[in-house]
């Protein structure tokens, strides 16, 4: 169940964070990182990349393209999941299959942002991209501390309550 949860959840999440995407690129307030960063919890890809206003441009061109092409979203799919969840009796197979291809739509958004994204970061200098890979190893390493603590942290209030 936790798996079908988290796989609705991250369908929802991300849905909101690429419509948001496409509203902070295409607006005339190009501020990805401010606005991405305070509605989804995350940084931007571009976030600490000084972009020229041609480059603002093309990604603006990039993200009101990948929006025009994007299917509307499904509601029909969401509130096919809400009556399972809210149904009288919980039918695991249903939800486990609604989930899937939920899920399945969702990988097909993701595969299309990772497009645009690619496409918007060939529109980068080398010394931009550099400047984007190095701020990409910051993310990571402290990604890898957060779920180094995550880890642990479990453990240790293990150990905790045994005693």
């Amino acid at each position: 169940m936790r798996k079908v949860t988290a796989a609705v959840m991250a369908s929802t999440l991300a849905l909101s964070a690429f419509s948001q995407a496409a509203e902070v690129v295409t607006g005339d307030n190009w501020h990805p990182t401010e606005v991405l960063a305070h509605r989804t919890g995350q940084s931007h890809m571009f976030d600490g990349i000084h972009l020229t206003e041609q480059q603002r441009q093309q990604m603006r061109d990039l993200m009101q393209q990948a929006r025009h092409d994007q299917p509307p979203v499904n509601v029909s799919e969401m509130e096919t999941m809400h009556s399972l969840v809210t149904a009288e009796s919980f039918d695991e197979s249903a939800v486990r299959a609604q989930a899937e291809k939920m899920a399945q739509e969702q990988i097909s958004r993701q595969v299309e942002m990772a497009k645009v994204r690619n496409q918007m970061y060939h529109l980068l200098t080398p010394e931009q991209q550099a400047v984007l890979q190095q701020k990409h190893q910051q993310r990571m390493v402290q990604l890898r501390e957060v779920a180094q603590m995550q880890q642990s942290s479990p453990l240790k209030m293990l150990s905790r309550s045994s005693n």
